[in-house]
Protein backbone atom coordinates (compact mmCIF):
# COMPACT_ATOMS: atom_id res chain seq x y z
CA UNK A 1 0.00 0.00 0.00
CA UNK A 2 1.38 3.38 -1.01
CA UNK A 3 1.85 5.84 1.85
CA UNK A 4 0.21 9.27 1.50
CA UNK A 5 2.49 12.18 0.65
CA UNK A 6 4.29 13.64 3.65
CA UNK A 7 2.81 16.69 5.32
CA UNK A 8 4.92 19.81 5.63
CA UNK A 9 4.53 23.12 7.41
CA UNK A 10 6.05 26.12 5.66
CA UNK A 11 6.55 29.71 6.77
CA UNK A 12 5.63 32.40 4.26
CA UNK A 13 5.60 36.17 4.03
CA UNK A 14 2.55 37.19 2.03
CA UNK A 15 2.16 40.54 0.30
CA UNK A 16 -0.68 42.21 2.18
CA UNK A 17 -2.40 45.56 1.58
CA UNK A 18 -0.63 47.10 4.61
CA UNK A 19 2.69 45.31 4.15
CA UNK A 20 4.08 41.87 4.87
CA UNK A 21 1.77 39.26 6.40
CA UNK A 22 3.31 36.42 8.39
CA UNK A 23 1.77 33.06 7.43
CA UNK A 24 2.05 29.29 7.87
CA UNK A 25 0.97 26.82 5.19
CA UNK A 26 0.32 23.16 5.93
CA UNK A 27 0.18 21.04 2.81
CA UNK A 28 1.15 17.67 1.37
CA UNK A 29 4.21 17.20 -0.78
CA UNK A 30 3.33 17.35 -4.46
CA UNK A 31 0.77 20.13 -4.02
CA UNK A 32 -2.00 18.05 -5.57
CA UNK A 33 -4.68 19.20 -3.13
CA UNK A 34 -8.21 19.56 -4.45
CA UNK A 35 -9.23 21.60 -1.41
CA UNK A 36 -7.61 24.76 -0.03
CA UNK A 37 -8.62 26.51 3.20
CA UNK A 38 -7.78 29.76 4.99
CA UNK A 39 -8.30 30.06 8.76
CA UNK A 40 -8.50 33.47 10.51
CA UNK A 41 -7.34 34.01 14.10
CA UNK A 42 -9.08 35.76 17.05
CA UNK A 43 -8.84 39.42 18.03
CA UNK A 44 -5.23 40.67 17.77
CA UNK A 45 -5.72 43.31 20.45
CA UNK A 46 -6.41 40.52 22.94
CA UNK A 47 -3.46 38.35 22.02
CA UNK A 48 -4.91 36.57 19.01
CA UNK A 49 -2.41 35.22 16.47
CA UNK A 50 -2.09 32.39 13.98
CA UNK A 51 -0.60 30.31 16.81
CA UNK A 52 -3.81 30.42 18.88
CA UNK A 53 -4.58 26.88 20.04
CA UNK A 54 -8.12 26.82 18.60
CA UNK A 55 -6.91 28.07 15.22
CA UNK A 56 -4.06 25.55 15.30
CA UNK A 57 -6.43 22.66 16.05
CA UNK A 58 -9.00 23.75 13.46
CA UNK A 59 -6.33 24.06 10.78
CA UNK A 60 -4.87 20.69 11.69
CA UNK A 61 -8.29 19.07 11.52
CA UNK A 62 -9.00 20.49 8.07
CA UNK A 63 -5.58 19.37 6.90
CA UNK A 64 -6.25 15.84 8.18
CA UNK A 65 -9.41 15.88 6.07
CA UNK A 66 -7.33 16.57 2.96
CA UNK A 67 -7.02 20.34 2.74
CA UNK A 68 -4.01 22.55 2.24
CA UNK A 69 -4.49 25.09 5.05
CA UNK A 70 -3.13 28.61 5.41
CA UNK A 71 -3.01 30.46 8.72
CA UNK A 72 -1.80 34.05 8.79
CA UNK A 73 -1.40 36.98 11.18
CA UNK A 74 -3.58 40.00 10.63
CA UNK A 75 -1.83 43.36 10.26
CA UNK A 76 0.01 44.35 13.43
CA UNK A 77 -0.13 40.84 14.93
CA UNK A 78 3.00 38.70 15.34
CA UNK A 79 5.40 39.38 12.51
CA UNK A 80 2.85 41.08 10.23
CA UNK A 81 3.32 44.73 9.31
CA UNK A 82 0.71 47.45 9.74
CA UNK A 83 -1.62 48.34 12.60
CA UNK A 84 -4.99 47.03 13.75
CA UNK A 85 -7.88 48.41 11.69
CA UNK A 86 -11.02 47.31 13.60
CA UNK A 87 -11.92 44.64 11.06
CA UNK A 88 -11.85 46.75 7.90
CA UNK A 89 -8.21 46.28 6.95
CA UNK A 90 -8.28 42.76 8.40
CA UNK A 91 -10.90 41.84 5.82
CA UNK A 92 -8.46 42.88 3.10
CA UNK A 93 -5.67 40.90 4.79
CA UNK A 94 -7.85 37.80 4.63
CA UNK A 95 -8.62 38.49 0.99
CA UNK A 96 -4.88 38.62 0.26
CA UNK A 97 -4.48 35.24 1.99
CA UNK A 98 -7.32 33.79 -0.08
CA UNK A 99 -5.75 35.19 -3.26
CA UNK A 100 -2.49 33.46 -2.35
CA UNK A 101 -4.30 30.13 -2.09
CA UNK A 102 -6.10 30.75 -5.38
CA UNK A 103 -2.78 31.29 -7.11
CA UNK A 104 -1.12 28.28 -5.47
CA UNK A 105 -4.10 25.96 -5.97
CA UNK A 106 -6.06 27.39 -8.94
CA UNK A 107 -8.24 24.31 -9.41
CA UNK A 108 -8.97 23.61 -5.74
CA UNK A 109 -12.27 24.09 -3.98
CA UNK A 110 -12.10 26.82 -1.35
CA UNK A 111 -13.11 26.91 2.30
CA UNK A 112 -12.86 29.76 4.81
CA UNK A 113 -12.74 29.40 8.56
CA UNK A 114 -12.28 31.59 11.58
CA UNK A 115 -12.37 31.66 15.35
CA UNK A 116 -14.07 34.44 17.32
CA UNK A 117 -13.05 37.80 15.73
CA UNK A 118 -11.63 35.75 12.86
CA UNK A 119 -15.02 34.17 12.21
CA UNK A 120 -16.49 37.65 11.66
CA UNK A 121 -13.78 38.43 9.12
CA UNK A 122 -14.23 35.05 7.41
CA UNK A 123 -18.01 35.45 7.20
CA UNK A 124 -17.80 38.81 5.47
CA UNK A 125 -15.12 37.60 3.07
CA UNK A 126 -17.08 34.47 2.15
CA UNK A 127 -20.14 36.58 1.38
CA UNK A 128 -18.07 38.70 -1.02
CA UNK A 129 -16.17 35.92 -2.81
CA UNK A 130 -18.31 33.71 -5.10
CA UNK A 131 -15.82 30.84 -5.28
CA UNK A 132 -15.84 30.14 -1.53
CA UNK A 133 -17.95 27.01 -1.16
CA UNK A 134 -18.00 26.39 2.60
CA UNK A 135 -17.61 28.42 5.79
CA UNK A 136 -16.48 27.16 9.20
CA UNK A 137 -17.22 29.52 12.11
CA UNK A 138 -15.95 28.77 15.62
CA UNK A 139 -17.46 30.74 18.50
CA UNK A 140 -18.76 33.65 16.40
CA UNK A 141 -19.32 36.76 18.57
CA UNK A 142 -22.73 37.69 17.20
CA UNK A 143 -23.52 40.13 20.02
CA UNK A 144 -20.50 42.38 19.40
CA UNK A 145 -20.06 41.97 15.63
CA UNK A 146 -22.47 42.11 12.69
CA UNK A 147 -23.05 38.73 11.03
CA UNK A 148 -26.10 39.85 9.02
CA UNK A 149 -24.39 38.80 5.75
CA UNK A 150 -25.11 35.21 6.80
CA UNK A 151 -28.84 35.84 6.40
CA UNK A 152 -28.47 35.82 2.62
CA UNK A 153 -25.34 33.73 1.93
CA UNK A 154 -26.71 30.53 0.34
CA UNK A 155 -23.79 28.15 0.86
CA UNK A 156 -22.95 25.67 3.64
CA UNK A 157 -22.04 27.34 6.91
CA UNK A 158 -20.99 25.25 9.90
CA UNK A 159 -20.88 26.75 13.38
CA UNK A 160 -19.05 25.15 16.32
CA UNK A 161 -19.78 26.70 19.71
CA UNK A 162 -19.10 25.82 23.34
CA UNK A 163 -22.07 25.56 25.67
CA UNK A 164 -20.06 27.29 28.43
CA UNK A 165 -18.67 30.11 26.26
CA UNK A 166 -18.27 33.09 28.57
CA UNK A 167 -17.19 35.56 25.85
CA UNK A 168 -19.54 34.83 22.94
CA UNK A 169 -22.58 33.40 24.71
CA UNK A 170 -24.35 30.48 23.08
CA UNK A 171 -27.73 32.06 23.88
CA UNK A 172 -26.87 35.07 21.69
CA UNK A 173 -25.96 32.79 18.81
CA UNK A 174 -29.08 30.68 19.21
CA UNK A 175 -31.20 33.84 18.97
CA UNK A 176 -29.47 34.93 15.74
CA UNK A 177 -28.81 31.60 14.04
CA UNK A 178 -32.36 30.81 12.82
CA UNK A 179 -32.24 33.93 10.63
CA UNK A 180 -29.18 32.68 8.73
CA UNK A 181 -29.74 31.27 5.28
CA UNK A 182 -29.75 27.54 4.68
CA UNK A 183 -27.77 25.34 4.45
CA UNK A 184 -26.43 25.71 7.98
CA UNK A 185 -25.45 23.53 10.92
CA UNK A 186 -24.80 24.35 14.56
CA UNK A 187 -22.69 21.94 16.62
CA UNK A 188 -22.64 22.52 20.37
CA UNK A 189 -19.51 21.40 22.24
CA UNK A 190 -20.74 20.42 25.69
CA UNK A 191 -18.96 22.23 28.53
CA UNK A 192 -16.54 24.09 26.26
CA UNK A 193 -15.46 27.62 27.14
CA UNK A 194 -14.65 30.29 24.55
CA UNK A 195 -11.10 28.99 24.16
CA UNK A 196 -12.17 25.33 24.37
CA UNK A 197 -9.96 24.68 27.39
CA UNK A 198 -9.59 20.90 27.76
CA UNK A 199 -12.13 20.52 24.94
CA UNK A 200 -9.97 20.90 21.84
CA UNK A 201 -10.17 17.17 21.21
CA UNK A 202 -13.96 17.34 21.36
CA UNK A 203 -13.95 20.24 18.93
CA UNK A 204 -11.74 18.38 16.46
CA UNK A 205 -13.87 15.24 16.70
CA UNK A 206 -17.10 17.09 15.96
CA UNK A 207 -15.47 19.03 13.12
CA UNK A 208 -14.33 15.75 11.56
CA UNK A 209 -17.82 14.30 11.85
CA UNK A 210 -19.48 17.32 10.26
CA UNK A 211 -16.93 18.17 7.55
CA UNK A 212 -15.45 14.88 6.39
CA UNK A 213 -14.09 12.48 5.28
CA UNK A 214 -13.06 12.99 2.59
CA UNK A 215 -13.22 16.73 3.05
CA UNK A 216 -16.31 18.35 1.65
CA UNK A 217 -18.01 15.24 0.24
CA UNK A 218 -20.25 14.23 3.14
CA UNK A 219 -23.68 15.75 3.24
CA UNK A 220 -24.21 18.51 5.81
CA UNK A 221 -26.05 17.62 9.00
CA UNK A 222 -27.02 19.26 12.25
CA UNK A 223 -25.63 18.00 15.55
Amino acid sequence: MTSPPASRLQTFDLAGPAGRLEALLQEREGRDHTLAAVVCHPHPLYGGTLHNKVVHRAAGTMHALGAAVLRFNFRGAGGSEGTHDRGTGELEDARAALDFMRERYPDARRWLGGFSFGSWVAARLAAAEPDVERLILIAPPVRTQDFSVMRAWPKPKHVFHGTADEVARLADLEAEFPAWAEPRTLSRIEGASHFFDKKLGDLAKVMEEVLGPPAGHRASRTT
